[in-house]
């Protein structure tokens, strides 16, 4: 980076060596013909001459002349310099400036609603490119947000939309079972059981509600334990067997034993639990959804399989976007807010990992990897050993710098 500023460097050392030129030429002139004048016998007579018309006599005259003038040629030669230099340093510096009114331009560029690309002169190329790929960053972030807020606003009124259609059905079920006392026990709990089902829908309805409402201002802070991935997996599979039996699936958990991490145990559970709701909303019935677990390069690794509708490669980049959604019918059965996955990526980051999706015409994949507690505990003790490293190093400058003092 710092050879990009080549040509600024070598243009401000020009400037300099021309200041400095310009400065001992015109120096060297005023020298030989002005100051070297001012000092030979014409001057100085001239001088004298002018003193007496003021009724001086003619040897206080002299004796001015070299007290002011004759006696003191070396400190009009250094004022001179100095005034011809800061002159010059002025001039030079006038152009300087234009570097710093060039940057605030584009500055103001990037401020404004300009679409037109920054252009600086060519010393200042390197700042041009920076200053471009901010105002790019800048308005790439706008309009990330505006889009993501049209998302919100969206799934809100999409929301309260669908909110209706699950109330609307359990008041009408409800009171068709109050005002039919003598209703079969057959239909009435037919009826009674479509009503729960529905409440349940509702009450999701209103939890997603307020996940949206939290998610822009929930920050995630971990609370990390011990943790047995191997054992967690198997009991949030086991968890889900109501969700899984509605859609005739199974669900089959392959782990190493003991994969062990350090981690937040709720986070990730909600983690998992996002996974695998979002492979049941979306794989075919009566398949089983596979989870793998294992040991990679020092990491852990676990695999969520489902068979399902392929996920085209380019919504693979933004299913971990929050409020995206992968299908647009918005049905009962699968729409939610779209912020299951955004959710899960970032307490997986948080945790040190990362989260990634494959996907072809037989399967989807959706890939966490955690850093294992082997790996978490070396890099800490490496910080450590690193710390010490860096504070013996510390004290034993210190160390010598107090008996060099001392040697003083």
């Amino acid at each position: 980076m710092k050879n990009n500023y080549r040509k600024l460097k070598f243009s401000i050392l020009l400037q300099t060596v021309l200041i400095t030129a310009l400065t001992v030429l015109v120096g060297g002139f005023l020298l030989n013909y002005v100051i070297d004048g001012i000092y030979n016998d014409s001057f100085a007579k001239t001088f004298v001459r002018f003193m007496e018309s003021f009724h001086m006599e003619e040897q206080t005259a002299i004796d001015l002349y070299w007290r002011l003038i004759g006696n003191n040629k070396i400190f009009f030669m250094i004022v001179g310099f100095l005034l011809l230099f800061a002159v010059f340093f002025y001039i030079a510096l006038s152009k300087m400036i234009r570097y710093l009114d060039q940057v605030g331009d584009g500055i103001e560029n990037i401020l404004s609603e300009s679409t037109e690309p920054i252009h600086l002169i060519t010393e200042l190329k390197p700042i041009e490119i920076r200053l471009n790929e901010i105002k790019a960053t800048i308005k790439r972030q706008e309009l990330e947000a505006v889009e993501s807020e049209k998302r919100k606003n969206d799934m809100v009124l999409f929301l309260a939309h669908d909110l209706k259609t699950p109330l609307t059905s359990v008041v009408a079920y409800l009171t068709m079972l109050d005002s039919h006392p003598d209703m079969s026990v057959e239909e009435r709990a037919k009826y009674t059981h479509i009503s729960l089902e529905k409440a349940v829908r509702l009450g999701d309805l209103i939890n997603e509600f307020f996940d949206i409402t939290k998610f822009g201002l929930q920050e995630f802070e971990l609370e990390p334990v011990d943790l047995n991935l191997s054992m967690m997996l198997e009991q949030i599979a086991d968890e889900l067997y109501g969700v899984l039996q509605d859609k005739h699936l199974t669900c089959e958990v392959r782990a190493d034993e003991n994969l062990e991490i350090e981690g937040d145990p709720d986070k990730l559970a909600r983690v998992f639990d996002n996974i695998l709701r979002n492979a049941v909303a979306y794989c075919y019935e009566n398949t089983t959804i596979r989870i793998d677990a294992h040991m990679k390069r020092g990491d852990v690794e676990i695999v969520f399989q489902n068979r399902g509708n392929k996920i085209p490669g380019a919504k693979l980049q933004t299913i971990f976007e929050k409020f995206y959604r992968l299908d647009n019918s918005r049905s009962t059965e699968t729409g939610g807010a779209g912020l299951g996955l955004a959710i899960a990526k970032e307490i997986v980051e948080l945790h040190g990992g990362r989260i990634m999706a494959r996907s072809d015409d037989e399967k989807t994949q959706f890939i966490v990897t955690l850093p294992s507690k082997n790996k978490q505990e070396e890099g800490a003790e490496h910080e450590v050993h690193t710390h010490s490293r860096r504070t013996l190093r510390s004290k034993t400058g210190r160390r010598k710098r107090i008996q060099r003092g001392q040697g003083k």
